[in-house]
């Protein structure tokens, strides 16, 4: 969309503040908005100053002045603000006018360019399926002499006896047992529905909805592919509205990948294939699942390098109380068709030579997706420039149920990083892959590593609560 058409955007649809967004190094939106009677083109050219000092990650007090410069490509109405706002969002700039290799965004935009430059496609396509719970209530706190957290929820297995209700209603969700059901087990139907309804009007292409396997209000949304950046860009706005809609139905909507103990968490599995030019590469008729030598090669560089991998994919310490097994997590770093026991699965049902791809079942949407995607692509690439065999290093393929193997069998399988301490062990191990072209930086690897010790040392320093139980009477 051409800046005019901004403008007439803004004209014609009464418009009257314009928010100018971008993404900082935890994946999370930040916004400055502007009246849009002070919106012109000189502001496209120009952009909209902010202090980057005061956003975490990002640069020093003595060199904070930096420039958001509007993408008018991702603009649309913003469906919650009392007064008409388009959303836009930004690329982050120096005030000399030279990309900030710090920015999430920006990085994405070099990922997809490096593609196109290694001659290996033009367009890498990309499609997350990001779950979530949606909660009646949730406290938490974290201090000297106190650390809990509590959630709730309507459809919850603990809630079988609550008589807060004003007479228990039942049909409450089992553990492990929310896969699909229908009303009144499903108590979530229309706040879905509306998530989606207003998904459609921002602009999101959305496929389905539908209850997940966790009992307390899991639910997962999936929205159409697209390439790299415009599905990172989809994301933050996906995760906008379900946090928006869950809010104005007094509920409240989270990513975190295990918020309770002992049922399935909420992963974001990651479907991704590349085309030339509107022709798919990953497809080969006959063969396994179907799968190109490109896919495989690009296959076994996401398996190479996932230990690193999941340092930006899985980038938190919750992320790693999903990987375990027994809850349906990817903790294998295998590949195999429609088997989702596997790290790597390739969808077989349905699938047409343009649907033809893999999804990595490890990432969750604590992620920020526009380093995810390209961490993932760039790991793919290298694995078809240096030809990487998935077969031949032992990755699969695995089409059994991997939970089920002995023990001795399951020691010839790699496993994911343990704690997220020992993923950042593995970036800095293994990190040229993602500087090939200048995509990541060698500064922001060591800017992110250094960013994410500190949550993983505040982490590693507090008592927890489960202490208590193991040793308060020692």
């Amino acid at each position: 969309m051409s800046v005019e058409k901004v403008l007439e955007l803004i004209k014609e649809n009464a418009i009257q503040f314009v928010d100018f967004r971008f993404v900082d190094l935890a994946g999370r939106a930040h916004h400055i908005t502007l009246p849009s009677t002070e919106v012109e083109a000189e502001t496209f050219e120009n952009g909209v100053a902010f202090d980057g000092s005061s956003i975490a990650g990002f640069r020093g007090i003595e060199e904070s002045d930096m420039v958001m410069m509007p993408d008018t490509g991702s603009v649309y109405v913003d469906p919650f603000t009392d007064h008409p706002t388009l959303n836009i969002m930004c690329d982050i700039y120096t005030p000399d006018g030279e990309r900030y290799d710090r920015d999430p965004r920006g990085i994405a935009q070099k990922a997809e360019e490096f593609l196109q430059t290694a001659g290996v496609g033009t367009d890498a396509f990309f499609a997350p399926e990001s779950e979530f719970f949606i909660f009646d209530d949730v406290r938490y706190e974290s201090g000297m002499n106190k650390s809990f957290f509590e959630v709730d929820s309507e459809e919850a297995a603990w809630n079988t006896g609550r008589k807060e209700e004003g007479g228990n209603l039942g049909f409450k969700i089992g553990v492990k047992g929310g896969y699909v059901p229908v009303a009144p087990v499903d108590t979530q139907q229309d706040i879905r529905s509306e998530m989606v309804r207003l998904m459609q009007e921002s602009g999101l292409r959305v496929e389905r909805h539908h209850h997940e396997v966790a009992t307390a209000g899991q639910a997962e949304i999936n929205f159409r592919f697209d390439t790299l950046t415009k599905t990172a860009d989809n994301l933050l706005k996906y995760k906008y509205i379900v946090h928006n809609v869950a809010r104005q139905y007094g509920k409240v909507a989270t990513f975190m990948p295990k918020p309770i103990f002992g049922d399935n968490g909420s992963g974001m599995h990651v479907h991704q294939s590349i085309f030339n030019n509107g022709e798919p590469l990953f497809y080969e008729k006959g063969a396994y699942a179907n799968l190109s030598q490109m896919a495989m090669h690009y296959m076994g560089g996401v398996l190479h390098h996932a230990p690193a991998l999941i340092a930006l994919t899985n980038p938190s310490t919750n992320s790693f109380k999903r990987l375990v097994p027994g809850y349906e997590a990817p903790v294998n770093l295998v590949f195999s068709k429609g088997n989702r026991s596997a790290a790597i699965r390739i969808p077989v049902a349905a699938v047409t030579p343009k649907g033809c791809r893999i999804e990595f079942r490890t990432p969750d949407s604590t992620a920020n997706p526009y380093l995810a995607f390209a961490a993932m692509l760039l790991a793919g690439l290298d694995g078809i420039k240096r030809k990487i065999d998935p077969v031949a290093l032992g990755y699969g393929p695995f089409d059994k149920n991997i939970y089920e193997l002995s023990d001795e069998d399951k020691k010839e399988i790699r496993s994911v990083p343990g704690t997220l301490d020992e993923a950042l062990d593995a970036l800095e191990a293994d990190s040229e892959f993602l500087t090939e072209g200048g995509v990541f930086s060698e500064d922001f690897v060591q800017n992110y590593v250094a960013f994410k010790r500190q949550e993983t040392k505040a982490v590693s320093i507090r008592v927890h609560p489960h202490e208590y139980s193991l040793y308060f009477d020692c």
